[in-house]
C-alpha cells in the first residue's frame, strides 16, 4: 500500500486525475507487489474500472494484491480509495520474466 496526490501536471480535466494516470498507477502496484515477493514480471493485460473521479491535491491510497498464481502467469487487482471511497480498480495479467533484472541492470 502507498499513498501519494497528484497536481494539475496529470489533470485530465480540472481537478480530476487523467485515466490515463490512474491506470499507470494500478499498473505500478501490481508490478511493485510482484517484486515485494521476488518475481520480475510484465504486464500483457490490464483492465480498469473508473468508479468515481481521482481529485488532484488530495491524498489517496493505492493497493494491490495477488489474486492467483500459475506460474508463469500471475493474476492481480488493484484499487485507488481517496476519502474512504473506491474511486478505481483493476484486473492485470503478469507473465514472468526472470532475466528483467539483468535487461535493466545493462541500461543503467
Amino acid at each position: 500500500m502507498s499513498t501519494f496526490q497528484c497536481d494539475e501536471a496529470f489533470e485530465g480535466y480540472p481537478g480530476v486525475l487523467h485515466g490515463g494516470v490512474i491506470s499507470s498507477i494500478l499498473d505500478g502496484a501490481m508490478v511493485n507487489c510482484l517484486f515485494a515477493l521476488g518475481q520480475a514480471a510484465v504486464t500483457v493485460e490490464l483492465t480498469t474500472r473508473f468508479r468515481h473521479p481521482v481529485a488532484t491535491y488530495q491524498e489517496a491510497t493505492v493497493s494491490a494484491r495477488v489474486t492467483r498464481s500459475s506460474h508463469p502467469l500471475y493474476l492481480l487487482e488493484a484499487e485507488i480509495v481517496q476519502d474512504g471511497k473506491v474511486k478505481a480498480t483493476a484486473k492485470g495479467k503478469f507473465y514472468d520474466q526472470p532475466e528483467l533484472p539483468d535487461l535493466l541492470a545493462q541500461l543503467s
